[in-house]
């Protein structure tokens, strides 16, 4: 690595550690002593990862990267450019003005993300919990989990981001600070379309009156302002407002793209057309009686029961919809780490929704199946079961106001 990278992969590293320390985390010595383990690991892990050049990057991340250099840098937001939404876009552009490796300042960019999504969990935890040794779990848990370390250090991709800001927002709307979380929610969704998946949870939210109506009004606001640069650039301003709708063409026919949803149990075969309707519909319907089922308690929607519901949506969803891929359970990965750290009884959620996405991983990045996909696809119905019976069992409890 170039030594200005190598300083700012540093830089990175006194971050990590900078952020248990000011937030009161590392009082007592046996702390510091697994924080700097745990984090010396994080970080060496992504070490490791960093010359490496994924397929992606090689066809498509480099290729951006250089389209903004040859288009005049931000300029090049004028014409349409790759499948990202301009938020990510934005970064590629800049890093076309520095005379560094594009591959490492792309890494560099998810590993920022990463100890912005691990704070943000500390931050969760600490909804639930006062315990030091909690907090911090979720922090350096987060950090060390294998699909958080290979999603942006090895892989080169951005789901920290998107997911990051997905957890900054439910701590802020736990937490009582409603119409941050909407700028938050509106940040997530403008760096990914699978924000979609976390997004039910916000009118059981209303129904728990964690939010207010007029809320609402904040997130398309905030998502004209997110692209409004690349429009004042020259975007057309609703080519870029309905940029995810013109790419609702481009999501494949395929069932499933190597990821562990139901259709890793089924061979569509020439039912391709019917079985896609029929995971539309699941969805749908799923997405409908976790909605009813939270109005029908919405005296009963305690901290605990709504973390039940978001699991379920970011879960549930991507397993139940065709056309999937291995990153879209990135979201379950990470929110699953809470239970595993709050609740003994129901730790293996966050074990088994790690494996069904790292066996999609490996095979990606492998180009070989290290287990069969079904096997993911079977742990992640374990998943909705138990996080159905942690839910119900906050839900039979009254809600302290």
């Amino acid at each position: 690595m170039q030594g200005e990278i190598i300083f700012l992969f540093a830089a990175l590293l006194i971050l990590a550690l900078l952020i248990p320390w000011v937030e009161g985390l590392l009082g007592k010595g046996r702390y510091i002593a697994l924080t700097v383990i745990a984090l010396g690991l994080a970080f060496a892990l992504r070490a490791w990862f960093m010359d490496y050049q994924s397929g992606d990057y090689n066809t498509f991340l480099s290729k951006w990267v250089q389209y903004f250099r040859d288009s005049g840098g931000f300029q090049g937001l004028s014409t349409s450019v790759g499948n990202y939404n301009f938020p990510y876009l934005y970064l590629l552009a800049a890093f076309s003005y520095i005379p560094l490796s594009d591959l490492h300042l792309i890494k560099l960019s998810s590993i920022f993300f990463d100890l912005v999504l691990a704070f943000g969990m500390m931050k969760l935890a600490g909804v639930f919990t006062r315990s030091v040794p909690k907090r911090l779990g979720a922090y350096l848990i987060t950090l060390l989990l294998p699909t958080v370390v290979i999603n942006g250090a090895m892989w080169g991709q951005c789901d920290s981001i998107y997911v990051s800001f997905i957890v900054l927002a439910l701590w802020l709307v736990l937490s009582g600070r409603p119409k941050l979380s909407m700028v938050c929610m509106a940040l997530s969704f403008g760096f990914k379309l699978q924000a979609v998946f976390i997004m039910p949870l916000f009118l059981i939210l209303l129904f728990a009156k964690k939010i207010k109506f007029w809320h609402f009004f904040i997130f398309p606001v905030s998502y004209i302002i997110l692209i409004m640069p690349a429009v004042l650039m020259g975007r057309p301003f609703m080519d870029a407002f309905m940029l995810y709708f013109n790419q609702a063409d481009t999501v494949g026919s395929g069932l499933n793209y190597n990821s562990p949803s139901l259709f890793a149990l089924i061979d569509g075969g020439a039912n391709a057309a019917a079985l896609s309707a029929f995971g539309i519909a699941a969805a749908f319907l799923f997405v409908f009686c976790l909605t009813i089922r939270g109005w029908s308690k919405r005296n009963q929607l305690s901290n605990e029961a709504l973390l039940g519901f978001a699991i379920l949506f970011a879960v549930g969803i991507p397993f139940l919809l065709t056309h999937m891929h291995d990153r879209y359970f990135f979201m379950a990965d990470v929110l699953t780490v809470m239970p595993f750290i709050l609740y003994k009884r129901y730790a293996p959620v966050m074990l088994l929704t790690s494996f069904a996405s790292f066996i999609c991983y490996y095979s990606y990045l492998n180009q070989t199946y290290l287990l069969p996909l079904s096997y993911g696809a079977v742990a992640l119905i374990g998943v909705l079961l138990m996080m159905l019976t942690f839910t119900e069992e906050r839900l039979s409890v009254p809600r302290v106001s």
